[in-house]
């Protein structure tokens, strides 16, 4: 290692954060909401990516599982594979099997009663992205409106030196322009993250729907091959 790399590194690294912190006072003080919509996009983000991509299964796999243990009347394997999937597709299609020796209402029923508590989970604060976006959006906005009517005030302002008024002139517009900025880098960010996170919820939602009623459907129509005294897990 060259003599000296970790000290240049360091003061590299120093540097760029001071710049990074003038960058953001240059804004004046309408960055900071904008800075706490990030903080709270950021987070539902991560928060959202986790759980739904951890609540994903394979659809055609889970249903060719659910299909050959129907078929084959074991039910209380289909129910154990559910409960080891541990995802709010497989809880509600458990929720319908450990029902199958009742009527084909019930067992509706237990299943749309599972799917009234998972779904909400699904969809929970993704829809908070496209607000905080427009907040950041509107901010920047407005942020933007008031830099410009400062830098025109100071220059239309009586005995102001001719030989300031460009360099106020250019200090208003820079504030207007780090608003616009920053503002819009933030709104993009959460308007492609509640896209992405909201066609895997739209998705996860799809699936759920379709599997139910598949599922059903194999119930109803092999009645006579479901075991209904070991319908129950034990």
């Amino acid at each position: 290692m060259e003599p000296g790399r970790g000290h240049r590194e360091a003061r590299a690294a120093e540097l760029e954060e001071k710049d990074m912190w003038e960058w953001f006072k240059a804004g004046s003080y309408w960055m900071i909401p904008i800075a706490l919509c990030s903080v709270f996009i950021l987070g539902i983000v991560i928060e959202r990516a986790i759980y739904l991509y951890g609540a994903s299964i394979n659809r055609d796999v889970f249903l060719a599982t659910m299909q050959k243990c129907i078929l084959a009347g074991d039910i209380p394997k289909a129910v154990k594979m559910c409960s080891a999937a541990n995802v709010p597709l497989a809880r509600i299609v458990q929720a319908g099997l450990v029902k199958v020796n009742r009527p084909d209402d019930e067992v509706q029923a237990a299943m749309d009663e599972a799917a009234l508590r998972e779904i909400p989970r699904i969809a929970a604060r993704t829809p908070y992205l496209a607000l905080l976006s427009n907040i950041s959006m509107l901010s920047a906005l407005f942020g933007t409106v008031m830099g410009l009517i400062k830098s025109f005030n100071s220059v239309s302002g009586e005995g102001i030196d001719p030989s300031q008024k460009a360099r106020l002139l250019a200090f208003g517009i820079s504030e207007a322009m780090h608003c616009t900025a920053f503002g819009l880098a933030v709104a993009v960010f959460g308007l492609v993250g509640f896209a992405i996170l909201n066609g895997q919820t739209q998705g996860l939602e799809d699936d759920i729907n379709e599997a139910s009623v598949r599922v059903l459907n194999l119930v109803v129509a092999n009645r006579q091959k479901v075991n209904v005294n070991a319908a129950a897990p034990a």
